[in-house]
């Protein structure tokens, strides 16, 4: 059983860092393809399944803005090149934007809730009189990854239908995957890795006898990143960064 890996980098990392907290070292020189083989091995109806292929979702980093950023990135993905933990790296691309949105502050379950005046700052209108239910907006500056999903689905599904690989695993728990999971599952066998500490995202969810069946779920656990690591010493120009 052939076995393709498709990761969404950055759902991964966020995900990886609310696991493990963004200042512990341990977690971040990710070793996926070893990962993936533990996955598997955990799931014992995938009898003889090899992992045949991974591949890695990302954007790089601008060094403009994060110097320091873009050179440990850039060491790790020649890393997974070199080791082969990663045997196809996807490029998407940064977007910088002015976004206006109303204020809000996080409620339950990470909803927004939206502000509303009150002392010590008020909204009045034209004759001085209060305006309860006014709404503050705010434009700020952003920078927002694009691509990496579009690139996970992509490559998901032309390998899946054209039989490239017998089975595929997906870390990501972004909801934006369900239409392309669901497709690739009616063919092969689909194992889903939420890498996040929230709950499994309800559009990715489904039954183990869907499709072509077999299919399973997963949540990551802090431990799991922790033990497969790449060596601190790939090469003498690939080390891991000293804060990782």
């Amino acid at each position: 059983m052939r076995v393709g890996v498709y990761v969404d980098g950055y759902n991964l990392y966020y995900g990886a860092r609310g696991l493990c907290g963004r200042s512990t070292p341990g977690w971040r020189w990710l070793d996926l393809r070893a990962l993936a083989e533990h996955l598997i091995a955990l799931r014992a109806q995938w009898v003889g399944a090899v992992v045949d292929n991974v591949t890695y979702c990302t954007a790089r980093i601008s060094g403009a803005s994060n110097p320091v950023g873009q050179r440990e990135q850039d060491v790790y993905l020649r890393a997974l090149a070199h080791t082969g933990s990663a045997t196809r790296i996807s490029y998407g691309t940064y977007v910088a934007r002015v976004a206006t949105a109303p204020l809000a502050v996080k409620g339950r379950n990470g909803k927004p809730v939206l502000v509303e005046p009150s002392w010590p700052i008020m909204v009045q209108d034209a004759a001085g009189a209060d305006v309860p239910g006014a709404t503050f907006m705010a434009s700020i500056a952003r920078r927002e990854e694009k691509g990496s999903d579009v690139n996970v689905a992509s490559h998901l599904l032309i390998d899946v239908l054209t039989d490239v690989v017998d089975a595929a695993i997906v870390i990501s728990n972004d909801s934006d995957l369900a239409y392309p999971v669901r497709i690739a599952r009616a063919r092969v066998p689909v194992g889903l890795v939420n890498p996040t500490k929230g709950v499994r995202a309800g559009k990715l969810a489904g039954l183990p006898s869907d499709g072509a069946g077999n299919h399973w779920w997963y949540r990551l656990e802090p431990a799991d990143l922790r033990a497969h690591q790449l060596p601190a010493v790939v090469t003498d120009r690939i080390v891991k960064p000293a804060p990782w």
